[in-house]
């Protein structure tokens, strides 16, 4: 296959801002980074994108949220390329992730806003989209959807393998002896801790894990948390970033300071983690773990107190952590292109390899 330099594009359940990652690659083992960005969401955007979570792309509103989306994509498209005098005709495609607001698998529906047509007219670049609905409407989970990626990467390492991206929803990526691979969801990442840290006045995350450090890890509460039926059902399975909700567990938080239920929202990620050791086909050597959570050390040392095992973030081994995702919807995007499959039986559920995506010619 011939090398293609795209750009990725990921924004993420946690509601942060946007990562921006060049990617030059076959879209098969070879792999080469390029320059990255990142940009954080105002707090209107924020707010903005938190009101349509949970709703469908036709809902009213949505749509308006979906092209605000789309235009500060665009902006961290044309910066990237700017600040890094990279011209655009060096760029074969872009990879757009979009912004996932409701995800029901079971109902086979998946739902990413933003609009790759106006993106590839804004920046001049072909764009490949909407990657999750084919999997969806074939009878997959629509995610995780970075493994293949993960697989890439990892060629040289040791095995068994998992990698453990903790973003707004956690999920792990297992990597046998014999490259088999299995993918899931194993429960909520950083975003019941972001929700409750911005619900009790305390802005918008854990920074540095400091709340959860100070606080105490209600023991009755977790245990309940870890009575939900998701964790006993059998990968590959997939979350939406509500299906675990401040809401939803009103009774057990109600007397909980800041601090403390900021602990024991933090013990319930990492839990959720040793919980899915039990659907891994052996157990990995080491988890090496992307996304913002591996930014937060109280996170990470529970972690390692849950798995026994090393934990490390990714950049241990060589990888940038906080532009992984957005690296994986670049080498997607240059695979939709070669017509190679984005998603497999083992990381989606999905019955055979699938392909997906659409192109957006600019």
């Amino acid at each position: 296959m011939a090398q293609r330099t795209a750009i990725g594009l990921m924004s993420g359940t946690s509601m942060d801002g946007i990562d921006a990652a060049i990617l030059t690659s076959d879209g098969q083992g070879l792999v080469q980074q390029g320059a990255a960005l990142s940009t954080s969401y105002d707090d209107g955007l924020r707010a903005d994108l938190r009101s349509v979570l949970g709703r469908q792309a036709d809902d009213a509103g949505v749509a308006a949220v979906a092209e605000q989306i789309t235009r500060a994509h665009a902006e961290i498209v044309i910066k990237l390329l700017n600040e890094n005098n990279i011209t655009y005709s060096k760029i074969d495609v872009i990879g757009f992730h979009g912004h996932t607001i409701s995800h029901q698998p079971e109902d086979r529906k998946t739902c990413q806003i933003g609009d790759g047509g106006l993106l590839a007219a804004l920046t001049g670049i072909d764009v490949v989209d909407d990657f999750r609905s084919w999997d969806v409407a074939a009878g997959g989970q629509g995610a995780p959807f970075a493994p293949l990626y993960h697989q890439a990467l990892a060629a040289s390492l040791a095995k068994p393998l998992a990698v453990l991206n903790i973003g707004g929803v956690a999920n792990v990526t297992w990597i046998g002896d014999d490259e088999q691979m299995l993918a899931f969801d194993t429960g909520p990442g950083n975003a019941l801790i972001d929700d409750w840290v911005h619900h009790n006045g305390g802005g918008n995350m854990d920074l540095d894990g400091k709340l959860a450090g100070a606080g105490a890890v209600d023991q009755s509460a977790l245990a309940a948390l870890l009575e939900h039926n998701y964790f006993d059902q059998t990968p590959p399975k997939s979350l939406d970033r509500e299906d675990f909700s401040i809401p939803k567990f009103s009774r057990q938080s109600a007397a909980w300071s800041r601090e403390d239920g900021a602990a024991t929202l933090t013990a319930f990620t990492a839990q959720s983690v040793a919980r899915a050791r039990d659907h891994l086909p052996t157990a990995p050597r080491q988890w090496l773990v992307c996304g913002g959570g591996r930014r937060n050390p109280t996170l990470m040392a529970a972690l390692g107190d849950c798995l026994c095992v090393p934990v490390a973030p990714v950049e241990k081994v060589g990888w940038r952590g906080d532009f992984l995702e957005a690296e994986a919807f670049a080498y997607l995007a240059i695979r939709h292109l070669d017509g190679l499959p984005l998603s497999l039986p083992g990381t989606t559920g999905v019955p055979h390899p699938m392909t997906g995506g659409r192109l957006n010619l600019a």
